[in-house]
């Protein structure tokens, strides 16, 4: 079977998705145009089609199984999104979405506007700034239904990027690897000091993938005191216990 059809059988045996032939094409030319600048710039280090389209675009959509489908977010910010993910996946799935992609790092950043345009698509920001300063940027603070992160920091540190992003009642999912569940309990003060609190831990099995995946679910129901994120460097070097 051609790794695409596996794709999408994939997406709707794992999540009952039904692609449109739009969404199958843009997945194709996102996979092509991914490799193209992976050959160039070291964007991620998955470079196989078929790696690409089960570690990076499921594994992204999975964050779907977070959500409820009667009401879907409205706006969606992703930190530390890399080449785009889960933004841009999710994105494609949920076309209404606005959304808003950080990160830091300069060429990737250039990959993100320029797949953004390639794919024609509205509604899309693409901040090349550090977290810890879209968190105090009154545009963004508290003013997203959802925020994501995926695999790119310890969790007090990711909870310090995020919860401030999230407006009360918002959801934030954190994509994690086999130590989520313990992170979890040992951040439990640290959620609730920024304003969350654990919603649910969901286990994620992709097809052909060993490592243990989860959706750590926070929910934000109190306010982040103004100072928080501390400013740029602090989060990952002295992480709130």
């Amino acid at each position: 079977m051609p790794v695409v059809e596996n794709f999408v059988q994939n997406a709707r045996q794992l999540l009952g998705l039904q692609l449109s032939r739009e969404q199958i094409a843009a997945f194709k030319l996102f996979q092509d145009e991914l490799i193209e600048w992976n050959s160039r710039f070291n964007l991620t280090a998955i470079r196989d089609k078929e790696g690409i389209e089960t570690k990076h675009f499921l594994d992204s959509l999975t964050c779907l199984m977070a959500l409820d489908p009667a009401a879907s977010p409205r706006s969606l910010i992703d930190v530390g999104t890399g080449a785009g993910f889960p933004g841009i996946p999710l994105k494609l799935i949920l076309p209404q979405l606005r959304l808003t992609l950080v990160e830091s790092i300069q060429k990737k950043a250039g990959f993100c506007v320029h797949i953004v345009e390639k794919l024609g698509l509205r509604q899309v920001q693409v901040l090349a700034e550090r977290a810890e300063d879209v968190g105090q940027n009154p545009e963004h603070r508290e003013s997203y239904d959802l925020a994501t992160a995926r695999a790119v920091a310890a969790m007090p540190t990711l909870v310090e990027y995020l919860l401030p992003l999230v407006r009360i009642g918002g959801l934030v999912i954190m994509q994690k690897g086999e130590s989520a569940q313990l992170e979890a309990l040992q951040s439990e003060k640290v959620i609730q000091r920024l304003g969350g609190k654990i919603k649910v831990i969901l286990p994620v099995v992709l097809p052909g993938v060993v490592d243990e995946r989860y959706l750590v679910v926070l929910e934000k129901v109190a306010r982040t005191s103004a100072e928080f994120p501390r400013r740029t460097g602090l989060p990952s070097k002295q992480p709130l216990a």
